[in-house]
């Protein structure tokens, strides 16, 4: 080896591996140069920015507290029986006459007219109890019989109970009545001054009244319609499916009557339904080929 060779070989040692000629760098491995395009495209790439949240709006139905004064209210669809409508028009026109009992002898022409209001009151009530398991005819004879002595709550309290019972005979449970009809009159004349109570709650708490006299009561003595209910009523609602389903009593179908009958009609139903039970719908044997309704009155189908 001459003395150049080993001065080139010993430079070369010392400039380690890879070393090059002056001013030549090192090439870029695999590696570095992936690392320097992904610095390359995040130098190059927007900024993302954090998504805002979108809100959802949610609407509830407020209380009428939170709703405002010119917000309407929800509409409720209400039930209502098929063809009662037409029903009701052809027993209006059965009953345009009004030449049924009801019509002359019911309670509105019981008492005495002319006499003054406190008074008159008491004798509504008087009949309605009366009335109660008795013919309209049976009940206007004995308010005759009354009136004649003088019908207040004083006269009342003033006889006996012997002359009271053949005074009333011969109303249904007339003995029951005259205990009752003392009580009552009692009781008016000590907590109410002798006139009648003007709710349905407190009229039914008199001994022998209840809800149907305290409803026809409020409507006849205090000309406020409280209520709908009688036993005709009962009976001929049952017949034209005018309820939602059967009824058992005369309280538990005013109840379902007045869920969807219109409340003008409420005094007009008790009369006009009493006097088409007593002439054309009876209790027993009714004269379906009589009525307008037959054709659409449920019952009259299977009969």
């Amino acid at each position: 080896m001459t003395a150049l060779s080993a001065r080139m070989l010993t430079r070369s040692r010392s400039l380690g591996p890879g070393a090059g000629p002056r001013g030549c760098r090192e090439e870029p491995g695999p590696l570095r140069r992936r690392e320097a395009a992904a610095e390359a495209r995040k130098s190059h790439s927007p900024v993302k920015r954090p998504r805002k949240a979108q809100r959802l709006r949610v609407a509830y139905e407020g209380s009428d507290s939170e709703k405002g004064e010119g917000a309407e209210p929800l509409k409720v669809p209400v039930w209502e029986p098929q063809d009662w409508q037409q029903q009701l028009v052809n027993i209006r026109a059965m009953r345009n006459k009004k030449d049924a009992p009801v019509d002359h002898l019911g309670t509105e022409h019981c008492y005495d007219s002319s006499a003054p209001p406190k008074v008159r009151r008491y004798q509504v009530l008087l009949s309605l109890m009366l009335s109660s398991q008795t013919k309209d005819q049976v009940t206007a004879g004995a308010m005759q019989r009354l009136r004649a002595r003088g019908l207040t709550v004083d006269s009342i309290l003033q006889t006996d109970d012997a002359t009271l019972g053949k005074l009333i005979y011969p109303v249904g449970f007339w003995r029951s009545k005259v205990k009752y009809i003392k009580q009552t009159s009692a009781i008016l004349q000590q907590h109410y001054g002798g006139d009648i109570p003007a709710s349905v709650a407190e009229l039914v708490a008199l001994p022998g009244v209840g809800p149907k006299m305290a409803h026809l009561a409020m409507a006849v003595a205090w000309g406020t319609v409280s209520g709908i209910v009688d036993t005709h009523v009962h009976r001929i609602a049952n017949r034209l499916r005018w309820t939602k389903k059967a009824t058992k009593s005369p309280e538990e179908t005013r109840a379902a009557l007045e869920e969807w009958l219109p409340r003008e009609l409420w005094h007009e139903i008790n009369g006009l339904l009493v006097g088409f039970g007593q002439q054309t719908c009876l209790p027993v044997h009714p004269r379906c080929h009589a009525c307008l309704n037959q054709a659409l009155c449920p019952a009259a189908q299977g009969l």
